[in-house]
């Protein structure tokens, strides 16, 4: 093995000792995923129109508005024994109403119900910390948003207040099991997120259903939309996808869209940075009537506090936009229109909620005139207990997620029906086509790297076996990839010897297995101990490392399309391909083996990279659904801090046995120890069942294979190792 006088490999230039190379790559993505952000923006200001179809269309798959709604009339609710409305006004009463929208799930809110034949329908949003009670003016002091309803009843129009879900966290967790502090909105973010669905959307088909309530309920009648707050963005979002909107109405939310990544993670929609910002939205509203308030938006500081052991949500709060900023993208939003449109959108100022003047803007479009708004609603019988519609409501998403999670293996295998088992050759040629949509639509396709790899290394240690190295490769400004080489000293030039690369976990380095120094009981040294076995292994540093500051790359890379590995996978591109020009590596004998999130990475990564030539799964392989979705076993991720975790619509495209399926016809193989929290055994053998018979079909099941062993969440190093060296083809020691 060559290498220069001052200890570093041959071919490389110095690398400084000191460095905390795994907090440098972290904040270097964090710089990479700014440009990326400023550039999407540069991208959307650029543009002078809009695809409206095309527009439409992804925003109905990003925000998961997918389902086909029931036909549905709204419901008048009357307690038995307690007959009449909830409250009567100046010319109408109030109702309790509930309608159907798919499936189990159901709106409920509150209607003003005109006594002469309606003008019009208008669906008010408050924000969702707001009942239809406070809304109204029945549950507390008076507001603009209780004028503006009271103005548009008294006039005659039919008003209707839905219950949206809160941002409280009373019902967030799997009682008896672990309650969090994740608002109400959060936890049912990260469900539906996984079955191609959003909380967003959720509430959109709430608001669609009743305007289809309305057509089947009532004769043809227009319909406007208004909305507060998190109410606002509903009510945007809605109009730009039906045009039954004749005039929306959106206040205290309307500005850029770059730094939500900073706001609660429910406002996490995949892709949406790509096409969309709020001007985007706003010109689909157009030639219809688009008013938009700057006005303050609910502060929000953050998730409620942690408290008796609740605890593990995202961190984000709201701000209210900038005037100006609001301005800007409205403008923006005229420009995309086009000339002919400008006159659709107007701004208006408040210091609150439906102001004066977007009252006005609002009363003059709909013709409304000579009413104060302030008259007093008079209750009638008791209005429905808000607690209980509130639990209901949220019950009623989470089952929902709960039905499309079982529902997921169907779904996926519709979705793998193209695919041709019938041969290796014809798997191999039909299954790229799947590892293009799941690198796309799944990971997050970034360019291949753009600059000169421009590989440094030192040397890091020495034994009589093998020397080791630190690495730093080069893959984008700012993004590079690290870790720690370790050579058999008689590994010579020409040689051509097989690599383990060996992947840590969460919160890991590479020198927690391979440092011969260094005794970490999940890794047990096993990237030394395969050096010893006579392979060349490398140790990477991988970005999931530093809590909520790791985390947070996630949350600036789901809105532009991407995911953690979309970075991770191009970084594994460039080992890969500096590792295959060692003149004493094989690049054709380059294997891959992962712990825990490494293990993550052991069915990702190789599923997209066929450079690597097998791949190693321990301590993660699992059925992935049920383990970040299930509102009911223990093992679930909805009730721990690991936010990042969620990969949208993954049930119904790739779980771990599909992700397996890219890997074949390579070798597989899983490690796994009957004591690991980190799911059961039942279900790490039910999910492998699945990747087994793919294998078995092909007439390949000697790639395959499953080790259990009576341990904890570690490497085994046993039934692995063997593996390796079968398939690698490198003699076992001794």
């Amino acid at each position: 093995m060559s290498h220069s006088e001052d200890g570093r490999l041959a071919d490389t230039e110095p690398l400084g000792a000191g460095i905390d190379h795994a907090a440098e790559m972290v904040a270097g993505m964090h710089r990479f995923l700014d440009r990326q952000r400023r550039s999407a923006a540069d991208i959307r200001a650029a543009r002078t129109g809009i695809d409206a179809e095309h527009l439409r269309g992804k925003l109905r798959r990003v925000l998961g508005v997918v389902d086909q709604r029931a036909p549905t009339r709204l419901e008048v609710v009357t307690p038995a024994g307690r007959p009449g409305p909830a409250a009567a006004g100046d010319g109408y009463v109030v109702q309790t109403v509930r309608w159907n929208v798919f499936r189990n799930v159901t709106g409920a809110g509150l209607l003003c119900e005109p006594g002469e034949p309606a003008r019009g329908n208008v669906i008010v949003l408050p924000d969702c910390d707001q009942t239809p009670e406070q809304a109204l003016g029945l549950d507390g002091p008076s507001s603009g948003i209780v004028e503006t309803c009271a103005m548009l009843a008294e006039a005659g129009f039919r008003v209707l207040v839905p219950a949206l879900i809160s941002r409280d966290d009373t019902h967030s967790g799997l009682p008896g099991v672990r309650m969090t502090n994740q608002p109400h909105r959060e936890f049912v973010y990260r469900a539906a997120f996984e079955v191609g669905r959003h909380i967003v959307g959720y509430e959109v088909q709430r608001t669609l259903a009743a305007m289809d309530a309305f057509a089947l309920s009532y004769d043809p009648a227009p319909v406007s939309v208004l909305g507060h707050g998190e109410g606002a963005a509903l009510a945007l979002f809605v109009a730009a996808l039906d045009t039954r909107v004749e005039l929306a109405g959106v206040s205290g939310y309307f500005g850029p869209r770059e730094n939500t990544w900073q706001e609660p993670i429910y406002r996490n929609v995949f892709g949406a940075l790509e096409d969309f910002g709020d001007a985007e939205l706003a010109a689909l509203v157009a030639p219809r009537t688009l008013i938009v308030e700057a006005a303050p938006h609910p502060h929000v500081e953050g998730p409620p506090a942690p408290r008796d052991g609740r605890g593990g949500a995202a961190p984000g709060g709201i701000a209210t936009p900038l005037d100006a900023e609001v301005a800007a993208e409205l403008e923006r939003a005229k420009e995309l229109a086009g000339e002919a449109e400008r006159d659709f959108a107007t701004l208006c100022t408040g210091a609150r909620a439906f102001d004066v003047g977007f009252r006005d803007a609002v009363c003059g479009r709909l013709g409304v005139s000579g009413s104060s708004g302030r008259a007093v609603l008079v209750p009638g019988r008791p209005v429905e207990d808000a607690g209980a519609r509130t639990r209901q409501q949220f019950d009623e998403l989470v089952e929902d997620t709960q039905v499309l999670m079982r529902e997921s293996e169907y779904t996926r295998r519709a979705y793998w029906a193209d695919a041709d088992a019938s041969d290796v050759d014809s798997w191999k040629a039909s299954s790229a086509v799947y590892r293009e949509r799941m690198w796309t639509d799944l990971i997050g396709k970034l360019p291949p790297a753009d600059v000169a790899a421009n590989p440094r290394s030192r040397l890091y240690c020495e034994t009589s076996d093998y020397r080791g190295y630190e690495v730093r490769i080069e893959v984008y400004r700012d993004v590079f990839a690290y870790g720690i080489l370790l050579v058999p000293h008689d590994a010579e030039a020409g040689e051509e010897r097989p690599v383990v690369v060996c992947q840590h976990g969460l919160e890991g380095r590479p020198r927690d297995l391979a440092d011969p120094n260094v005794q970490n009981d999940a890794y047990h040294k096993y990237a030394c101990r395969l050096a010893e076995r006579g392979f060349i292994t490398f140790s990477p540093q991988n970005a999931y490392i530093g809590e909520d500051d790791f985390r947070s790359l996630q949350r600036k890379a789901n809105p532009l399309g991407l995911s953690l590995f979309a970075m991770i996978t191009r970084q594994h591109e460039r080992i890969i391909e500096w590792l295959a020009g060692l003149p004493y590596v094989d690049a054709a004998r380059i294997a891959f083996y992962g712990l825990s999130y490494g293990g993550k990475t052991a069915m990702r990564v190789p599923a997209l990279l066929t450079g690597y030539c097998l791949s190693i799964c321990s301590a993660d392989y699992n059925e992935w659904v049920w383990k970040n979705t299930s509102a009911r076993s223990p093992y679930s991720y909805l009730v721990t801090p690991e936010y990042e975790m969620y990969e949208f619509d993954l049930a119904n495209t790739f779980n771990y046995a599909e992700m397996s399926w890219l890997i074949c016809p390579r070798p597989f193989m899983v490690e796994r120890g009957h004591h690991d929290g980190v799911a059961p055994d039942e279900w790490v053998a039910y999910e492998f069942a699945k990747t087994r018979r793919r294998y078995v079909e092909l007439g390949i099941a000697d790639r395959v294979e499953i080790e259990f062993f009576d341990g904890p969440h570690t490497i085994n190093g046993q039934g692995t190792f063997a593996f390796l060296h079968r398939h690698l083809n490198w003699p076992e020691p001794g």
